[in-house]
């Protein structure tokens, strides 16, 4: 079948699966999975298959660094411990589980490993379609771990299968070493290359340019590392992290409306795509099986519930460890209890980076031998897949409502202060910015009339801050001075999230409402772009 027809069915099906999802409240990923995986056993269609490489090299970075952009890096550092625990911790506690369950069947350790690694990380992009119900520090915690522990899983994954196919041992000291540097190694890339990037963005101003460099970005992170054998994926991430603090003071508000809807699109395109492209792999999955499918079932099954399992034992002990060990008085405040505990824990789907890593294994080891019980690993992968998105999936909404999170207690005053500590920066700067423009007396006085009308409507009773940006008789008002004022307040407003006095994810939020006044404030662009 030609490419080109692929791409047409794929994107009607994400059409159809979508509106569909929203209809009967369910699960995007969960729908189009099911969709992908009726379409696959159509016959014309059963030769769809998703390409290992294209997830690795291709989804992978584009979808890490665009979830990256948009994490709070204040709330990573404040969890910080909470998020390593979870994403090298617990996944290297999940391999050992599986693996050792694995062996219990008659798995030789490095290939039972194997299975641990890739089983072992929760899924970004199943992650982010529930992230988004969550408050701000749960779904930091929860997006943070699902971006840093693939890296921590394709590290373990790549030394089990390297001791699999030549037939040695796994020897824990060079493991070990091994995973540190990847780590460090992978850190050290995406820094540099974000400071590159950062450097390129100051000298480029052409907002195509830019947005092409931004396209670009997580390819370029993530290939040197790969090169060098280190995790790309820690790469991507850091990469993003840093371009997240630096982008507010480097890119303009077009570049921003145009990068932001090109990623939104694009993510929402390669989000579905690569849930049918699972839902494909179900045909494949199915012939493999022969006559020995219920005991398949069985293992798969077995293996999700130990994962599920896992999961849930380590979410309501570790965070009691913590405690009996750090009794700071900043630590009990931060303390939470046992129902909002369980939405993250509830909330480990696995995705298609396990359904990769399961696909590209070889299917011969070194010596030329047939490797050992692939058939069963990709089944095994691929019905843990289905598990936690049917199970986990469908009753997350429940157990949301259940937990009764209660929303974020600073997040709302730290917007006020943002719009408040904006609007005083324009005040102080309208002077000499009128100066510098030469604007009448009137403007001057219309203008500071109206951020002082603004800026007196914003308390904390008011609802929400967007109120100040609806405002009577802006058209008797000089664009040219509000627009010239409009870098102050960013300047303002990007001091107090430097000084940790408000969010990133705050920041955006103002940031884009600020976007829009300086759009509409603008001329149009003699070119038209």
């Amino acid at each position: 079948m030609l490419g080109l027809e692929i791409l047409v069915i794929i994107g009607l099906t994400i059409i159809g699966g979508g509106a569909l999802a929203r209809k009967l409240r369910l699960p995007p990923p969960l729908v189009l999975l099911v969709l992908g995986a009726a379409l696959g056993f159509i016959p014309f269609l059963s030769g769809i298959a998703l390409p290992p490489d294209l997830v690795i090299l291709l989804f992978l970075p584009a979808l890490l660094y665009w979830e990256s952009l948009n994490t709070s890096l204040r709330e990573i550092r404040r969890n910080l411990r909470v998020i390593v625990l979870s994403a090298i911790v617990l996944v290297l506690v999940t391999a050992g589980v599986v693996a050792a369950i694995a062996h219990g069947f008659g798995m030789p350790w490095p290939i039972a490993f194997v299975l641990g690694a890739i089983l072992a990380p929760t899924d970004a992009t199943a992650v982010a379609s529930v992230a988004g119900h969550l408050p701000r520090r749960n779904a930091t915690i929860l997006r943070a771990e699902s971006l840093i522990n693939d890296g921590t899983a394709l590290v373990v994954y790549a030394i089990a299968l390297g001791a699999a196919v030549s037939g040695t041992p796994i020897t824990l000291g060079f493991a070990a070493l091994q995973f540190v540097a990847s780590y460090a190694v992978g850190i050290a890339i995406g820094i540099a290359v974000g400071l590159v990037v950062v450097q390129i963005r100051k000298l480029v101003h052409d907002k195509l340019l830019v947005n092409t460099l931004s396209v670009v970005t997580p390819f370029v992170a993530y290939l040197p590392a790969e090169y060098f054998h280190v995790s790309g994926v820690v790469a991507v991430v850091s990469c993003g992290l840093l371009l997240s603090q630096t982008a507010p003071r480097l890119v303009t508000a077009s570049m921003r409306e145009q990068s932001f809807g090109f990623w939104q699109l694009s993510t929402f395109i390669l989000n579905g795509a690569l849930f049918i492209l699972i839902g494909f792999e179900l045909h494949t999955v199915t012939e493999g099986l022969g006559s020995g499918w219920a005991a398949t079932v069985g293992f798969g099954l077995i293996i999700a519930v130990a994962i599920f399992a896992t999961r849930l034992v380590w979410s309501n002990t570790i965070p009691y460890v913590i405690r009996f060990f750090d009794r700071r008085p900043v630590q009990r405040t931060r303390r939470i209890r046992f129902r909002q505990r369980i939405p993250n824990a509830w909330a480990g789907f696995r995705g298609a980076v396990s359904l990769a890593a399961a696909l590209a294994l070889p299917t011969t080891t070194s010596s030329g031998a047939p490797l050992p019980y692939r058939d069963l690993i990709i089944a095994t992968t691929f019905i843990d897949i289905l598990f936690t998105l049917v199970v986990q999936g469908l009753t997350m909404p429940a157990i949301v409502r259940w937990a009764k999170l209660d929303p974020d207690p600073t997040e709302f005053d730290e917007e006020l202060l943002a719009e408040q500590t904006g609007l005083r920066a324009e005040l102080d700067a309208l002077p000499a910015v009128a100066a510098t423009l030469d604007s009448p007396p009137a403007t001057v006085d219309a203008v500071r009339s109206l951020l002082e009308h603004k800026l007196s409507r914003i308390h904390r009773e008011d609802g929400h801050p967007e109120l100040a940006a609806r405002e009577p008789n802006e058209v008797d008002l000089k664009n040219d001075l509000q627009s010239a004022l409009v870098p102050k307040k960013r300047e303002a407003i990007d001091r107090l999230r430097r000084e940790g006095l408000i969010d990133d994810v705050v920041q955006r939020r103002v940031q884009a409402r600020l976007d829009l006044e300086e759009l509409r404030l603008a001329p149009p662009p003699e070119d038209g772009t």
